[in-house]
């Protein structure tokens, strides 16, 4: 992909060795219907905001099993197989949905292993490139739940394995299991609880994903600093909290998502942004 795409500005890093993905992705959770659930209003739509996303750059699509559920899967191989070389459909399973804005959790080895293979059938592929374990069963050895996980990835299923709203020390506890390449917790302006996780990950060089990437809280009331420093650069407060992550670790992999062209355009144009130190001081600050 050529680098003066506009997703190419937030720069890239390599997962495992050799995934290689821009540091600006696109989360597909609400290509769905309300609550995360059902099919979207527009389907065409839909199709035509992952298209554009790998028109801007993008080339890291993350999605779950649990997105409709199902459907979020199959509006991404509608509209993008046959997959562009280099594009990463990152999907995760281990949440099951019982209705609109429900989720619970499913770290059972038979369960994840129906999971995995329902989500190739779906995205229509062989191997997925990046699957996430999206949450910590309570109910089930977090040994166990990996350990269905890496023979899926001997039986050439899985290329890399990712974590997903995880701590410090599960984090640790699976790195001992199986090669971890990247984690996705909530983070952003106003929720910052996994700094000490997303510190680990640079440490080590492991891609980290934050879900929920704009929130800002009371950073974005009128006059406060989110709001004075988009007024400064005429930009809108969601892409400051953007590029405030980009610049925040080299590790960072923002996945903001939306159902609009409009919005995911502004999003991705966040790449650009440049903060400077008292700005990046200011936000940090609160």
């Amino acid at each position: 992909m050529p680098s003066e795409l506009p997703a190419a500005a937030a720069g890239s890093m390599t997962l495992g060795g050799d995934l290689v993905v821009r540091r600006m992705g696109f989360g597909a959770m609400r290509l769905t219907g309300q609550g995360i659930w059902g099919d979207p209003p527009d389907r065409a739509r839909a199709h035509a905001v992952l298209r554009r996303a790998v028109e801007l750059g993008v080339n890291l699509v993350d999605t779950a099993d649990s997105y409709g559920p199902e459907v979020s899967e199959r509006i991404i191989a509608e509209a993008l197989h046959p997959y562009p070389a280099g594009l990463v459909i990152a999907t995760k399973g281990g949440l099951t949905r019982s209705g609109p804005g429900q989720w619970h959790r499913n770290g059972h080895p038979d369960h994840l292993r129906q999971a995995c293979e329902a989500s190739l059938r779906r995205l229509r592929m062989e191997r997925i490139d990046l699957y996430q374990l999206h949450a910590i069963d309570p109910a089930v050895k977090m040994e166990d739940s990996l350990g269905e996980l890496i023979r899926l990835r001997e039986e050439g299923k899985i290329r890399h394995i990712g974590l997903s709203n995880v701590s410090v020390d599960q984090l640790q506890r699976a790195r001992k299991l199986v090669p971890i390449v990247s984690v996705q917790n909530r983070y952003n302006l106003s929720d910052r609880g996994s700094d000490d996780v997303l510190d680990l990950c640079a440490r080590e060089g492991l891609g980290f994903l934050p879900w929920y990437p704009v929130a800002a809280g009371e950073l974005a009331r009128p006059g406060g600093p989110l709001d004075r420093i988009s007024r400064e650069h005429a930009v809108t407060p969601a892409q400051v909290a953007l590029a405030w992550l980009l610049l925040r670790s080299p590790v960072m992999l923002p996945i903001p998502g939306t159902s609009s062209v409009q919005h995911l355009e502004e999003n991705v144009a966040a790449a650009a942004l440049q903060l400077n130190d008292a700005e990046m001081r200011s936000l940090d600050r609160g």
